[in-house]
Formats: structure tokens, sequence, C-alpha cells
């Protein structure tokens, strides 16, 4: 009933207000003379809009052919003493269809022009969002009356009359859409009312086709150049500034050596992935981006060392790369008008002018390695054909170094390009039912064994993302000789070889690649097999440390007892009804029962060493076992006590060559001692004790023991990075020895001593250097380095005015782009996959507990936030609002100035109709248990705050360059940007800031797929 009543009072009001206008002209008011009458008879509001006041003018002035002039000296008066909102006049106008009268249209035109040039709007969201949709309306009267004009020329002609409403109204539209801020009001409208935008898009076509009948061709182009304009606003967030012209991108480079040298066996999406993600974030054209792949690649074969090493990063040049190229064929290409193949060619003819790299490529590998880079890109459509053909005949020969030692050596590119379908029939093998006759499996286990093929073989396999694949069917193979039945001698042999070989090849896959090739994937059959139980509790590895008083070490006391008495006194291991895995678990019980009683005199030497020949004369694996439990108890003895254990070692690392060996045992032996130097490398090392004498031509092993033996930490990781910088690039020893000290120090203590190397840098090209570099780095574990540089590191700088100096530019300004590119980084990828092995080996960081950093009780005072309050009783918590509706109720957040040095003062109004908290992450319920959505959502609180302090300083400086940098590497309509945590109250504190009060800066920062997103965009746009 009240609502009928007002409806009602409303409508005769607006009667009444036709009436007095009719009245005003029928007595020949002045427009001074009917503001005072209209304000005594109809009180007002705000303004006078809720009575369509406008509108009412219009209609009223618009009746007859021509406008009536004195209802639109009312209506200017209006307009000028703000009695109406420009939204009104503007939704009027647009309601005004009678084109054919051109004097009308005309008069609108002149009342636009009185103030399109300073539109604005001080009053609520909703009255912005009006002004949107007005001027989109508007919009679309305009192109409506183009393409009105446009037909009447058609109809009837060439006429000046017609040919002069056209150019007024093209002149308003052009003078509309070259204001940014317009186009940024409209691109909202647009996302509120899809329906309004597609009349526009329409009136685009009519007007696009209409154009033919324009005879002025000047008038013709402006109006071109007009509809350009209004075809842009849906792109206006992709426009982006020109990127700086550079040659080389040290963080691509420096990716791509970290892929190659330590994740061969990661897989191909995610590493694709984060080399968009680079390319984006510094907009680097895609030949160049190629490019630079390509140089990474040929820099890592030439300084791999010999061995797996250089395996590892042929099968990465010519077997991974290319498919990661045809995977970045499938992505959306920026670069416009450019195909991708184009671009592959591109960068390959920029290659060809680098011809020391590529002359010291084919030295290393003997053969010609662009050719064979470009037929493997052919094959996959990458390039075609008369290009493939081009290049090749522009490669300018080298005299190759044919000398009588390698003229016979087969180049490594061919031989893993042939390898890989090898790998293929290998599996198809393994998979077949050899139950009956086992012994063709045999023989090509041995041959796996011989020369470099197994390391081929599983450098293709990783290449290929087959590694998982074949570590499962090894493992299903070495599960096969559990099973006994009547056998005799030679079965007896083909069990135990099957055991063995299988054995030592998972063995050797997991010190090449790591163990989350055999563990990340279970068993399909659901029990645990024997040697991923064995690898687990058993098998040392960097970063591993075992218990050599572990149950897995004591089996039952019968079984070792019998195994000691076997060892002792027969001459050689029987092999007949033997279970190779009870075997190997009883070992380590057997070598300490041996080694108590060689130290308490029991046994001589050579007693030890006729048991250690037999443990390694028939099957290599129980040496392994035995070593690797010596390893662990090695661990646990102080330096004096280690004599005969490390004796121990040594006799089971020598092979045996005694004649009645088993099959392949030179093969077998060679694998093995491999095996035994990896787990060894670390405990003799800390000694100085020698394993065995080097053997000439031999090399060591690659990247261990690359610290320093008496330089404090800190002091080698400045001069490890100084090194990095002053070269431009980051090359794989540099990344193992990164890692290395990522691993002894901690995350927290790695990224704060690089963080202050980087703030050492005041020179501008250095310190872009430094970003590029630190980037790559850190992307040893980005995740975790992520969330300790916006969780700790930089809360400390910002929070302590004694840090603010560092946060000047150049350092500061690098910083920031540094920050942004982890944050999306980790962003983008630590949901998407499993953690890497890098990673994996990081589990117990010493950083803090994020849970506790955050807490997620809304209760609970964050220790962020305490430093963002002295009232330490009143906790600043994020809301989490269950819809938009509700989240606009909820308490303020009350931050009333910092502890200490910081004097912020934040603004609390207890009227205002949001938290000052609230963000687009909480409307999109993202996962507040995250550490990283809850590091990022305080980080950008703590932004929000300084830029409501009355205090400016360095600080300030910072946080205007990390949001600038935000927007800069924004991808357009990615709603799962970082800046959704931003709260929606910190948009009007950015406008107060020259560099970010730029409408594109207001849509890129603000969620526009949200209601309340696009009204907050509207407010701050509008009163700028």
């Amino acid at each position: 009933m009240t609502n009928v009543c007002v409806f009602t009072l409303a409508r005769m009001k607006v009667v009444n207000l036709k009436q007095a206008i009719l009245q005003a002209w029928k007595e020949r008011w002045s427009d001074h003379q009917w503001a005072i009458n209209i304000k005594k008879n109809f009180p007002k509001g705000q303004t006078w809009d809720y009575l369509n006041f406008a509108e009412a003018l219009m209609e009223q002035a618009m009746i007859g052919p021509s406008p009536n002039p004195l209802i639109l000296s009312y209506l200017r008066y209006a307009i000028s003493s703000q009695m109406v909102s420009y939204s009104s006049v503007l939704t009027a106008i647009s309601k005004f269809d009678g084109f054919s009268r051109e004097l009308c249209v005309m008069s609108l035109l002149e009342i636009m022009d009185m103030f399109c040039h300073r539109l604005n709007c001080h009053g609520k969201a909703e009255d912005c969002i009006g002004l949107c949709r007005a001027l989109l309306g508007v919009l679309v009267w305009l192109l409506q009356g183009c393409a009105f004009y446009c037909e009447k020329l058609r109809e009837l002609g060439p006429s000046p009359s017609i040919e002069a409403a056209l150019k007024a109204c093209q002149e308003r539209l052009h003078h509309l859409m070259s204001s940014t801020k317009i186009r940024a009001l409209v691109h909202i409208a647009r996302l509120e009312d899809q329906g309004s935008w597609g009349n526009a898009e329409q009136a685009v076509l009519k007007v696009s086709d209409g154009l033919v009948n324009v005879p002025n061709q000047t008038l013709r182009a402006k109006l071109e150049e007009s509809l350009s304009l209004v075809k842009s606003i849906p792109l206006m967030l992709s426009v982006q500034s020109d990127p700086p012209v550079r040659a080389s991108f040290p963080s691509v480079h420096a990716f791509i050596m970290l892929e190659g040298t330590m994740n061969l066996t990661g897989e191909i999406q995610p590493m694709v992935e984060q080399l968009m993600m680079i390319k984006r974030m510094q907009r680097i054209p895609a030949p160049l981006f190629i490019l630079e792949i390509w140089k990474a690649c040929f820099t890592g074969l030439i300084e791999s060392p010999e061995g797996t090493e250089e395996l590892k990063w042929t099968a990465f040049t010519f077997l991974k790369i290319p498919q990661v190229l045809l995977r970045l064929k499938k992505y959306p290409q920026s670069d416009k008008g450019q195909d991708f193949v184009e671009d592959v060619n591109a960068a390959f003819q920029f290659l060809l002018k680098l011809t020391p790299l590529l002359d010291k490529a084919d030295q290393r590998c003997n053969c010609d390695c662009l050719s064979m880079l470009l037929q493997e890109c052919n094959k996959l459509g990458l390039l075609s054909d008369p290009n493939t053909e081009n290049l090749t005949s522009k490669r300018e020969f080298s005299p190759r170094l044919k000398t009588a030692e390698n003229a016979n050596i087969q180049p490594n590119p061919g031989l893993i390009l042939r390898a890989e379908p090898t790998v293929t029939n290998i599996l198809k093998t393994v998979d077949a039912d050899h139950s009956k006759s086992p012994e063709g499996l045999l023989g090509v286990l041995g041959h796996m064994l011989s020369g470099k093929s197994l390391d081929l073989l599983l450098a293709a396999a990783a290449a290929t993302g087959k590694l998982k694949s074949f570590a499962r069917k090894f493992i299903k193979l070495n599960e096969f000789p559990k099973h006994i039945s009547g056998e005799g001698s030679k079965s007896a042999s083909v069990r135990a070889l099957l055991f063995d070989i299988s054995f030592l090849m998972l063995c050797h896959v997991v010190q090449t690649y790591g163990s989350e090739v055999i563990l990340s994937d279970p068993s399909p059959s659901g029990e645990t097999p024997f040697f991923e139980t064995w690898l687990q509790t058993c098998m040392p590895e960097e970063g591993k440390t075992l218990n050599p008083d572990h149950p897995c070490f004591r089996p039952e006391p019968g079984k070792v007892e019998s195994l000691v008495t076997l060892l002792n006194n027969s001459s050689e291991m029987k092999l007949v009804q033997v279970k190779w895995h009870e075997i190997c678990l009883s070992t380590p019980a057997a070598i300490l029962e041996v080694l108590n009683a060689w130290e308490n005199g029991v046994l001589s030497v050579e007693a030890v060493q006729k048991i250690t020949d037999n443990i390694k004369g028939k099957v290599c694996s129980m040496a392994i076992c035995a070593v690797a439990w010596l390893v662990a108890h090695v661990r646990m003895l102080g330096r004096d006590e280690r004599e005969k254990p490390q004796t121990m070692i040594r006799q089971l690392v020598t092979p045996n060559f005694a004649e009645n060996t088993l099959q392949f045992y030179n093969e077998r032996v060679i694998i093995m001692s491999s095996i035994m130097e990896h787990m060894c490398a670390d405990v003799f090392q800390q000694t100085g004790a020698v394993l065995r004498a080097p053997v000439e031509g031999q090399e060591p092993i690659p990247y261990r023991n690359l610290l320093p033996a008496k330089e404090p930490i800190h002091k080698a990781l400045s001069k490890q990075f100084q090194v990095v910088l002053r070269k431009g690039w980051v090359d794989s020893r540099a990344l193992h020895l990164f890692e290395s000290l990522l691993n002894m120090g901690g995350v927290f203590w790695f990224t704060n001593n690089l963080i202050k190397e980087l703030l050492k840098e005041t020179r501008q090209e250095w310190a872009t250097r430094v970003v590029e570099l630190l980037y790559s780095i850190f992307c040893l574990d980005t995740h975790q380095i992520t969330l300790t540089l916006l969780g700790t590191i930089l809360p400390n700088l910002l929070t302590d005015s004694a840090h603010w100096h560092s946060l000047s530019d150049p350092p500061g300004k690098a910083l920031a782009k540094l920050s942004v590119w982890c944050a999306l980084s980790s962003f983008s990828s630590h949901h998407k996959g499993p953690l890497s092995a890098r990673q994996r080996k990081r589990q117990r960081e010493d950083i803090e507990d994020y849970n506790s950093l955050f807490p997620l009780d809304d209760t609970q005072p964050s220790k962020l936030m305490r430093l963002l309050s002295s009232n330490e009783d009143e906790p600043a918590a994020l809301s989490s609002p269950a819809s938009e509706t509700n989240s606009q109720t909820r308490r303020c957040m009350t931050q009333e100035k910092l502890q200490g040095p910081l004097h912020f003062a934040v603004k609390t109004e207890r009227d205002r109709s949001m938290s000052s908290s609230l963000s687009a992450s909480q409307l999109h319920t993202v996962n507040m248990r995250d550490p990283l959505n809850r590091v990022l959502a305080n980080l950008f609180l703590l932004v929000s705050s300084i830029l409501g302090s009355k205090m400016a300083g360095p600080h300030t400086q910072f946080v205007q360059s990390f949001l600038e940098e935000c927007v800069d590497c924004l991808e357009q309509g990615s709603r799962g940007s970082i800046l959704q945590f931003m709260p929606f109250t910190m948009v009007s504190e950015l406008v107060k800031l020259p560099a970010l009060a730029k409408p594109r800066i207001i849509l890129a920062i603000t969620d526009l797929t949200l209601p309340l997103g696009r009204r907050v965009a509207a407010k701050a746009i509008s009163a700028l």
C-alpha cells in the first residue's frame, strides 16, 4: 500500500511538473524566473533526477519540427546550476529518435557540448554506474544518427544539410571516444549492460556499411577513425606500451638452463606455462624468445660435463625442446600479424648469425647440430619445407675436428634420436609375458647394459615423458623373481640376473633423475613392491639421512645367521631357491655381524675380504645393499672409528673379475661401482678420505662438492652472484651451487641475502639485470621463496623506517618488479601440479608458519596486522563473506596507527558500506587456508594502509612501482590475477597518486567481473 502511494505521489509530481513547464512557456518566464518558481513549488533532494526533470524539459522542447528555444534555455539553466545530473541529460538525449528533424538534433548536440568536456560524477557508486550507462546510451544514439544520415545520403544523394548533420554527429562521437576516461566508463557499461553494447555493435556495422555513401573523403576518413575508437573499447586492457629493445633475456636463458640441468623429467605443460609467463611479463617478441631458448640449449650442450649430463642435455635439446615449441605454437600468440612457424623461422635466421656458438656445439657433438634440429622441427610442423632447405643451405660449415680418436665415435644427437623409438620397443618387450622363457628378455637387458646404451635410453625416456613408465615396468620385473617353482641351476641364474639387472637399473634411475620418478606414482596393485620399500628406508640420497639402527636393517635373526654362515664358509653364493629380496634385506645385518667380528678380532682382514668377494661375486645388488647400510653407519661414527667400515666399502666397490661370475658381470659391475660412488661421495668427503685411486680418463661425479671448503656460505653466495651478474647469465654449475646454498642456508637466509644484493645495485641497467637473474634463480623453489619474500622480507622493509632508504629507485623499483614476477609465477603455477624433486627436499623449511603468521580465526590478531595497529585488542582480520550483499554489512576493520617509527593514520568510517579488507578474492571464494593466498591478502592490506597514510617516502614509491608492475603484467580478463586480493577501498587511495590516477590502471586493478568491482571502478574513474 505504501509503495502504491509513493508511486502515485511521484506520478502526480511529474504531471504537475509538465504543467509548470507549460505555464512558464505561456507566460514567457525567463530562465531565472523559471528556476525560482520551480524551486518554490518542487522542493528537491540532491538532484531533480527522480522527477525525470531533464527528460520532461526535453520532451516539451522537441515537440515541433524545430526545438523550443525558451524551454531549451530552461534545460541549459538546469544543467549549469546542477539541478539535473549529466547522466540524466545524456539519457534523455539518447531517447530522442527523430533524426529527420535536423534542427532538433543539432540543438541536442549543442547541449552535449555544454558539459561533455568536463564529465564527472562525485556522488554514490550507483550514480557513477548511471553515468556509465548514460554514456553507452548516447554512444549508441550518435552511432544511430551517423547510420541514419549515411542511409539518407544513399537515398537522396549529396545533400549539404544532411552532410552537415552527419559531420556534427561524427565530431561529437570522435570527441567522446578520444577521451580515455569516457572509453573506460563505456567499457564498464558494456559489462553492465551487454544488450546495449550489442546495439552499439550493430550500429557500428550499419555505419561501416554506409560509409560508401559518404561523398566527402575527409568526413569518411574521420568516421572510420571514430569507429576504430569505438571498436577499441573491449580491448582497452590489452593495449600495452612497446617493450624495450633488447637483444638478450637472461631470465629465459637461465630458466632453460635450470630445466635442462635439473628437471629433464619434468612435465612439458608446466614448463610451457612458465615460459609463457616470462614472455608475457617481459613482453618479449616471439622470434627473440625462441632464439633465447635455442641459445640456452646450445650453451648447455657445450658446457655440460661428459657422460650422463651430456646425454641429458642432448635429449633435452633434440627431443624435449621441439615438443615444448609445439605446445607454444598452440598458445594464443599476442604478437599480431605473425604466424608461429614464421617466428621459428626468424629465430633460426638469427641463430645462424651466431657462428661461434654453432661451431663450438658442432665440435662438442661431432655433428651438424643445427641441421638435425631443423629436421626435427620440420617433422613436427614447426618449419615449412622451403624454410628448412633455406636455413640448411645458409649454414657456413667450419672445419670439424675429425681426429683419429673421434672419427669412429657416433654423435650423441643421432644416438638420442634413434634411442627414442627404441624406448617404446623395450617397454613393449618388457610388458610381454616372460614367465615361460625369460632368457629372451635377459638378452634385451644385457644389450641395454653395454656401453652407454642405458644412459642413452634413460635420457630419451626422461625427455619424452616415458621414464616413469620405464621405471614402473622394471619394478614389476624386479618383483618377478620372487616367484620360485622347482628350478634348475640355469633358470636360477636367469632369475638372479633379472633381479640384479632390474635392481641396478632402478638404482641408477634414482641417482640420475631422482626418487620421485619411482615414488610419485603408487603401485597399481596396492602392495608396495620390494624396491620402493628399500628405496624409501635403506638407500642413501642427497639430503636424506638414514638411521642404521632402523628396523628395516634388522630382519629375522635366523635368516641373518644363515646368510653370515653362507658368506663365511662357501666359496661362492648358491643361486637355486634363493629369495633375493630377502637376501638384500638381510645383508645389512650380516655386514654388521661381520664388522663387529672384525673389530673384535674374531675375523682377519683376509676373511673379511673373502666375505666381501662373495657378496659382490654373483649378484651386485647385495653389494649395493651392504654399502647403503655402511654409509648410514659411517655417518654416525667419529673420524677415528671410520677406518674399518670404509675399508669394507672399498673392498665392495672394487670389481671381482673371477671366472665363475654370472653373465654380463663386467657391464653390471660398472653400474654397481657408479652407484656406490654416488652413495659414498658425501661420507668420504667429510674426512677428506678417498674411495679409490682416481682412474685416468674417468670424470669425477659432476656438480658435487661445489662449496668452498673454508669460506662462510654468505660470502660464497655473494661471490657467486657477482660472477653471474658480471657474466650476464647463469650456467649449470652456478645453478647447482645456488641449490646447495639454498639447501644449506634455508629459504629465508637464501632469499634475504640475494635481496640484499639487489638493493645494493644503484645502476638502472644493472638493477634490471639483477631482477632477471634473481627471478630465474628463484625458480629453484619459486613457491617457498615467494612466500618468504612477500610474507616476511617485504613487510619488514615496508614497516621499518630504517629500511626505507633502501627502497629508493632504482633498486626499489627493481624489487617491486621482482616481487610481482614471483607472485604471479607462484600464484599461477602452485595449484597446477606436484612439487618437483628440488622442492620436495625442502618440505621441512625453516620459514615461519604461515597459519600463525596469518591466522584463520577472525578473533586472533595476525602478526602482520599487529604491525598495523597499536591496539592489540582490536584484531584486523580478513572478512570472508558468503555473498557480495552480506559482505558489505560486515564490521569494519580498524587500523589506527603503526607501532614504532611508522605512524600511518588509516581512516576508519563507521558508515562505510564495506569492510576495508573486502577484496574480490573473497567474493570469488578463494581458499584463504592456502599460505600464498593469505600472504598476498595481507600484503595488499599493508599496501592499502601505506597508501592511506599521511607520510610519503621511498616506501610509497615502492608501492606505486609494485602496482604499476601488476598492471603491466596483467593478462586481459584474467580472473586469477593477484590483484584480486587488493581491498576495494584501496582504489580510492590509488587515484590520489598522479602516476596511478589513470583510467586504464583503475580498470586493470579492479575485478570487472563483479558488480561491486564495476561500481568501485566507475566511482574512481568518474572522479578523475
